[in-house]
């Protein structure tokens, strides 16, 4: 009989309202992770969060942390800005850091970071929980398969809302510190899920605008992208929705999917419906063994340790996380240069490649001309 693993220690960068989801995931992993340290800016915050965690040591500089102790993972939960540079800081004292989305503000700095790992034998993965749900590992896997026929048409919609009391938190809504609005800090999750499902996008044309918050940023973007498969999506990120839902259809030969949720799904957030002839597949559909829980942070972390003792890459890669990434880029870019965007267009001497802003707005276009 084998002897199990002693727990994988693991820190929290950043103590924040996310790493709260991080802390709490963990708890539940308790016999596979020993949470041993936290670090913030703001210590008060960060001894506040030790104590409600059972936090063993706390640190006001993530540097410090690194280089005291021994961990095998390290999670960064801070504002957008400061990911890649704290990546990269993990990367340097040898431990795989999980990043929360986005990665890097740009795809010129996460192909620099993709350079620093390069270097080490650490890795940088991206959190994008709804990958793990039970439901979408059982999609991806009838998909991969074949069983579903071939994928004709998706719609993906991330229809939230924020009023403009949101925005007081001073990195919201600004290009230099989020890096976007809803296509890259809130529909990032749903795209990336069904990226995962149908694979590399070659073309997208799509509008984004300021219609109504105090932002920077755009508060709501529209996307029709075709796939390298020759399927047809359309997709939309808003922060204007009262109603709040997460939606996700995939129109296969042989059945519809869909999914509607708001931060979270499980198996009855999903509907099964084949096509007349296959009737086979509502039962493979349904005959699931894995175990339903709401697909959230524990899952990928799970997922990772899994991969870890399996010998398997784990999580999402920088270069999961970097098509994903040049989803929203050339997102903004159709959208503020008004052509579409194929992938791979974006060289790297592209503006959008240096920023998601592109410098090529054109509400700031609209304020010039009427001063």
């Amino acid at each position: 009989m084998s002897t199990p693993r002693p727990p994988y220690r693991v820190a929290i960068i950043g103590t924040g309202g996310i790493a709260h989801a991080h802390a709490e995931a963990l708890a539940e992993l308790s016999g596979r992770a020993d949470l041993v340290a936290v670090a913030d800016v703001d210590p008060t915050r960060a001894a506040e969060f030790a104590g409600r965690f059972s936090v063993p040591r706390v640190f006001d500089n993530p540097e410090l942390l690194l280089e005291r102790e021994e961990i095998d993972l390290v999670h960064i939960c801070t504002p957008p800005r400061t990911h890649a540079p704290l990546a990269a800081l993990a990367l340097g004292a040898g431990v795989t850091a999980l990043v929360e989305k986005p990665t890097a503000l740009s795809l010129r700095e996460l192909d620099e970071l993709a350079a620093v790992q390069e270097q080490t034998d650490a890795r940088v993965l991206t959190v994008f929980q709804h990958r793990y749900g039970a439901a979408a590992v059982r999609l991806r896997r009838l998909a991969e398969a074949g069983a579903l026929g071939r994928p004709l048409v998706a719609t993906c919609e991330t229809l939230w809302y924020r009023p403009d009391e949101y925005f007081e938190v001073p990195w919201r809504g600004r290009w230099d510190v989020e890096g976007g609005g809803p296509t890259m800090g809130h529909g990032i999750h749903q795209f990336d899920l069904m990226l995962s499902v149908l694979g590399p996008w070659s073309l997208i044309t799509a509008l984004a605008d300021r219609r109504a918050r105090p932002t920077d940023t755009e508060d709501v973007s529209v996307a029709a992208v075709r796939f390298d498969s020759g399927a047809l999506a359309t997709v939309v990120n808003s922060l204007l929705s009262p109603r709040e839902t997460s939606r996700l259809r995939f129109d296969f030969e042989y059945a519809s999917i869909e999914l509607e949720h708001l931060y979270g799904y499980r198996e009855e957030h999903w509907r099964f419906t084949p096509v007349p002839g296959h009737e086979e597949l509502a039962a493979l559909w349904a005959a699931s063994e894995e175990q339903d829980v709401t697909s959230g942070h524990r899952l990928q972390i799970e997922a990772v340790f899994d991969a870890w003792e399996a010998g398997r890459e784990p999580g999402v890669s920088l270069l999961e996380a970097r098509r994903t990434l040049e989803f929203a880029a050339a997102t903004y870019a159709s959208a503020f240069r008004g052509v579409p965007v194929a992938a791979g267009e974006l060289t790297d001497d592209d503006p959008f490649t240096h920023s998601m802003d592109g410098g090529a707005l054109p509400w700031e276009r609209v304020k010039e001309a009427l001063v």
